[in-house]
């Protein structure tokens, strides 16, 4: 007890004793050992904060602050339960240990003094701030007065900052931070933090006291005690939002190092900001998502393929190709389980089941889906997000799609990339390649986040309707499945085992109160739709269900609703499907060839006419640049070919058009198509009507591949086509082809034109390498003549 380091402990309780304070202790249950300590002048006492509530002797090490204040004492009175002990705080220390003899309290302590950090003059304008918003909240009570001169004879700050906590609702910690803080710049700059904050508080009650005043009436009286108490609890939570621990987020966090010292360094900004400025809220939401983010990858259960299988043939009539493809990608993520760049692309019409796709490889994996819809989208910023520079900047849609997940390896659909555009804003599409390139999506960098972020766990797959549109480098770095249309056998089925039930359900009937025949069904798919997919499909039944409902709210039927084909015209309206039909006979110069849209694909008929002229060419019925070109060359191989025919070029104009004007066409597959009619026209010759053809062709005479044969051939089974004339490079898509269509047309590969008007006509041709021949003959005989 001699050393100069250890003195004997006073517990104190909600108390913010400071230096240079007088305050009255009270002791209850003090023995006469411990009143000898206290009574002793070479024993240095220290009163020590408590940090919770506790009786006398249940108290441990645990429970004492670590900072004290040395004390003097100036009087002992003896009261009825114990002694009130009139003290004068000294200076500050710092507790290193405490230990426990019988009921006295001892600690080993080093002073550790108040930095006198402010000049005598900042000490006074101190004072006089504190004093002034004193003043300024006394005047809202009566009677403040006596408080008032107190405060102002005093001239030492830290008995004002004493004095005055003892009035203000402040916790154990905010009092305790008091004494705590060495700095006596600090400790000022806290308490005015502190006093400020009540004085706005008091003037809140006051705003919050006058309005509810006047409404003066009896029958409002519960109604002003429920917004009064709404008042109070917006302005508690408000408090609470405030008082959230983020450093103990952070750390709790799954936050790579280097990612938790950059949010620690953003927290130690915030701590530094005013909750009133503009900076506070972007640095706390900046913080809010490095919180919510992910950043481990959570272990997934193991792929199981015959369940795969199982989900996507229940969930997906038809699409074996794809459905396959997807099972093939699943295998290889079964065998290797780090494997990256998942990363499919979808293409097909639209209605084929795209995107409902993406979200049953969500369920195969049993990971979160996270769907993007990009249509549209012509803002960098949306896939990257914006520099927290900008006011309302945000993340980008990836990061914030992720955020949702809560995972970090989520089943991700980007839809509609090919409808992506470019702007002044930047290049969205360019911004997607880091996020779908394998080799560099792990260290993706969103703008807002500022971080790199690894998206390498991330399965993507994109949709699209088309290809065209997409950029060549974005094409490059997914996978490209193709989706084909629908053939009618598939709707029905797709229609019967899916839709129907789902159209009922969606309009709250039972199966047995809305009843479609298969031969009503067939028709509606045959006459009501136009479309490569189904979606329309679902539109139809939809409205044949909302007539069920009606029929049934109304009591027109008791039980069950069956569809006719009077009530299918009746609720349906006239047919909408326009699909050309092959025709009984087609005039020379007419030809039937096929045609692939985004719809599915469509007969369309060549129509050649010709008139005296001067040898000019129209061309008419919306046609691009590619099938302008398609007919001129057409035309120059019928000029080469059928030099001998009585048709005069030179004296007659060609007019080649192509039917249902308003809709542009194009593409170079009706090269065949065109060279036919010609020569149909230029012989006089008429051509087999039910016979349909497509393919390129070149000025040597080639067929050149096309594409679309599944739809083309589809059209044509549709359109009542018996023969088809195909490219031979196109035989290996016959694969893909239905059995149901290549079983009712006869597909004939075809190398050059001879072998088109050989299939298609009785016209022939002399091969080109027998028109040189002729030619060299005729050169040669008029070289001997001269």
């Amino acid at each position: 007890m001699e050393n100069k380091n250890t003195a004997v402990v006073i517990p104190i309780w909600d108390v913010n004793l400071l230096p240079d304070m007088d305050y009255t202790i009270k002791l209850n249950n003090i023995d006469k050992k411990m009143l000898n300590y206290l009574n002793d002048d070479t024993i240095v006492n220290i009163a020590l904060p408590l940090n919770k509530k506790v009786k006398l002797d249940e108290i441990s090490e645990d429970d004492f602050y670590e900072i004290g204040i040395i004390f003097d004492i100036t009087e002992i009175e003896k009261i009825s339960d114990g002694y009130k002990i009139n003290i004068k705080a000294i200076d500050r220390v710092n507790i290193s240990a405490i230990t426990f003899e019988n009921t006295a309290i001892f600690a080993e302590y080093k002073l550790a003094s108040d930095i006198l950090d402010l000049s005598e003059a900042d000490i006074e304008k101190t004072l006089f701030d504190i004093k002034e918003i004193v003043h300024e909240i006394s005047k809202n009570f009566t009677e403040s007065d006596l408080y008032t001169k107190k405060v102002d004879k005093l001239s030492n700050l830290n008995k004002v900052i004493g004095y005055l906590t003892q009035f203000m609702p402040l916790s154990i910690e905010e009092k305790y931070e008091l004494i705590q803080l060495q700095s006596l710049k600090s400790r000022s700059l806290r308490f005015l933090d502190h006093l400020i904050k009540r004085r706005e508080s008091i003037k809140f009650q006051l705003e919050v006291t006058e309005k509810l005043s006047e409404k003066s009436s009896k029958n409002y009286r519960e109604t002003i005690l429920r917004e009064q108490l709404k008042t109070i609890n917006d302005e508690l939570n408000s408090s609470s939002k405030n008082k959230k621990d983020y450093k103990a987020l952070i750390e709790d966090s799954d936050m790579p190092n280097d990612i938790k010292e950059v949010a620690l360094d953003e927290l130690s900004k915030l701590e530094t900001q005013n909750p009133n400025s503009s900076d506070y809220n972007i640095i706390r939401n900046y913080i809010d998502l490095l919180i919510k983010l992910p950043w481990k990858t959570k272990e997934v259960d193991e792929i199981d393929l015959k369940t795969a299988k199982e989900i996507l043939d229940k969930r997906h009539y038809g699409l074996e190709k794809v459905k396959k493809r997807i099972i093939q990608h699943l295998a290889v993520m079964k065998l290797k389980k780090d494997k990256k760049g998942s990363i499919l692309l979808l293409v097909g019409p639209p209605g084929t089941g795209k995107t409902s796709l993406g979200k049953s490889i969500a369920e195969v994996l049993k990971r979160k889906y996270i769907r993007l819809s990009l249509g549209g989208v012509k803002d960098e910023a949306e896939i990257r997000g914006h520099r927290r520079t900008y006011v309302g900047a945000l993340p980008g849609r990836i990061i914030e799609g992720i955020k949702k997940a809560q995972e970090k390896n989520p089943v991700m659909v980007l839809d509609e990339v090919d409808k992506l555009s470019s702007s002044y804003n930047g290049d969205p599409a360019s911004a997607l390649l880091e996020v779908l390139d394998p080799e560099q999506n792990n260290t993706f960098t969103d703008h807002y986040l500022d971080l790199p972020y690894d998206l390498s766990d991330v399965f993507f797959i994109a949709t699209a309707n088309s290809l065209d549109t997409i950029p060549r480098p974005l094409l490059d770095r997914m996978e490209v499945i193709q989706i084909s249309s629908y053939t009618a056998k598939e709707k029905f089925h797709i229609a019967k085992d899916h839709l129907l039930p789902e159209v009922i359900s969606e309009h709250g009937l039972e199966e047995k109160q809305l009843q479609v025949a298969d031969s009503i069904l067939e028709k509606l798919i045959s006459d009501y739709t136009l479309e490569a997919g189904v979606r329309g499909l679902k539109k139809q039944l939809a409205k044949l269900a909302r007539a069920a409902s009606e029929k049934i709210v109304l009591g027109e039927i008791s039980s069950s609703f069956n569809i006719t084909d009077d009530d299918m015209k009746e609720i349906l309206g006239r047919h909408v499907s326009s699909h050309d039909k092959a025709q009984d006979y087609n005039p020379p110069g007419v030809v039937t060839g096929l045609a692939w849209t985004q719809v599915g694909g469509e007969i369309l008929f060549i129509e050649a006419a010709a008139m005296p002229g001067s040898g000019q060419i129209i061309l008419t019925g919306q046609l691009g640049d590619v099938m302008k070109e398609s007919a001129r060359i057409a035309l120059s191989l019928v000029k080469s070919r059928l030099p001998l025919t009585d048709f005069n070029f030179k004296e007659k104009d060609i007019h080649i058009h192509v039917p249902s004007g308003s809709v542009p066409k194009d593409g170079p597959s009706a090269g065949i198509t065109m060279f036919t009619a010609l020569s149909s026209l230029v012989t006089g010759k008429s051509i087999n009507p039910k016979l349909a053809m497509t393919g390129e062709i070149s000025l040597r005479g080639a067929v050149l591949p096309i594409g679309g044969l599944k739809e083309k051939l589809i059209a044509a089974e549709r359109a009542g086509i018996k023969k088809v004339l195909i490219p031979n490079d196109n035989i290996d898509d016959l694969k893909d082809i239905p059995d149901e269509v290549k079983e009712s047309l006869q597909i004939i590969p075809v190398k050059t034109i001879e072998d088109v008007l050989k299939e298609g006509s009785d016209i022939s041709v002399p091969k080109a390498e027998c028109l040189i021949s002729t030619d060299s003959l005729i050169s040669e005989t008029f070289s001997l003549n001269s």
